[in-house]
């Protein structure tokens, strides 16, 4: 089932999206013209494929559903979801993720600042971000918890594969680079490991995926090596305050 955005307002458009989900499972949403909260609180066994480029928040607190994007997005993807799956074929705005709970998005290009802010996970549910390009400033700030893979692919000479303060505050989780990343970019409270055996394990199951949906080549991606940045400890600001 098709749904027809252009310039209707983006009320509307969602509820036309919510009203086809009430008889089918899949909704095609074409010529999408910034309308925000397309996907939101979706469904697991939903889908919605959207073409064109969607407004802030899109997929916000998604709940099992599955959100296809071809074509950028702006601000704000996926906010607090809950699980389930975003692909996104482009890049992306600032604050992807942002407090992410569980569930999987996967951008073909880049993101912008503050990409997986405050992403956190618990017990069997852990959030996963994968970037096929770059990111800009603050990279993970605050991160609790969940994965960030970081490719690089197609990077031009001069070009970083993130901004500066990459992992400010991050206290949990983990981030994947790939080859060559600005160190000084790094926050101070960040450790630079190798990975183990588990960690080569999990990473592969993230690249095939990411190189099945954009057609990418595995070996290509796999034959630099990548890093682990972790932190270095779980209270990066105990410092600024005073014990009692």
């Amino acid at each position: 089932m098709t749904v027809e955005a252009g310039l209707t307002r983006y009320e509307q458009v969602n509820e036309q999206i919510k009203k086809e989900l009430e008889s089918h499972n899949k909704v095609t949403v074409k010529d999408v013209n910034g309308q925000r909260y397309i996907g939101c609180a979706l469904d697991e066994g939903k889908t919605i494929e959207v073409y064109g480029t969607p407004g802030n928040d899109l997929a916000c607190y998604l709940n099992g559903g599955r959100v296809v994007v071809y074509g950028n997005c702006q601000e704000a993807v996926g906010n607090t979801m809950n699980g389930g799956e975003i692909v996104i074929h482009g890049h992306s705005g600032d604050a992807m993720g942002y407090g992410m709970r569980d569930g999987q998005i996967y951008v073909r290009d880049n993101v912008a600042c503050r990409g997986g802010i405050h992403m956190k996970e618990f017990r069997q549910m852990k959030p996963l971000l994968v970037i096929g390009k770059n990111a800009g400033s603050f990279l993970g700030e605050y991160m609790a918890g969940g994965t960030i893979v970081l490719l690089g692919l197609g990077l031009k000479r001069g070009e970083k594969l993130f901004g500066t303060h990459c992992a400010s505050g991050m206290h949990g989780g983990k981030i994947f680079v790939r080859g060559n990343f600005p160190k000084e970019n790094l926050s101070d409270n960040i450790k630079i490991v190798n990975l183990t055996d588990e960690d080569k394990k999990e990473l592969s199951a993230y690249v095939k995926k990411y190189c099945r949906y954009f057609d990418e080549s595995y070996d290509k991606v796999m034959s630099k090596t990548f890093k682990k940045l972790v932190p270095a400890t779980s209270r990066p600001y105990a410092n600024l305050y005073t014990p009692n």
